[in-house]
């Protein structure tokens, strides 16, 4: 259940590490896998050793985001169970989430970590394609 000032892992290569929940769009109740929110990007990721002062990338060129940023995201993951039409019950270990900009293409090329499969059924197909494996 992802509601205001929550804190979610993201887990694109954006340049975003760690983003808050400021808004769940179209819903008056908290946000669950699938469900599209407004963010704010709390702390920037590194690019390894080569992202450094004296490396050859830069690192605004490495982050397409920065600190303090407002943008669109995809809930991929949530701690709080949720069931599942077949009867499943499904637990992530943290809150995740995708950047994505206003038309719900994928900011980030490439995703650490599994998605939700509830993605599948709220049409996010451009997020399943690009993330590894889906649980």
């Amino acid at each position: 259940m992802i509601q205001l000032k929550t804190l979610l892992n993201c887990i694109d290569n954006s340049g975003a590490a760690i983003v808050e929940c400021i808004k769940v769009l179209r819903m008056e109740r908290a946000a669950r896998v699938g469900d599209r929110i407004i963010v704010v990007v709390q702390k920037q990721r590194n690019f390894g050793p080569e992202s450094g002062p004296g490396g050859s990338v830069s690192i605004s060129a490495a982050n397409k985001v920065r600190r303090g940023d407002i943008r669109h995201a995809v809930v991929v993951r949530t701690a709080k169970k949720t069931q599942r039409k077949d009867g499943t019950v499904v637990r992530f270990d943290d809150n995740a989430c995708v950047l994505i900009n206003k038309n719900g293409e994928p900011i980030g090329s490439r995703f650490n970590g599994v998605v939700g499969r509830e993605l599948r059924d709220k049409q996010w197909s451009k997020i399943l394609s690009l993330a590894p494996m889906h649980v």
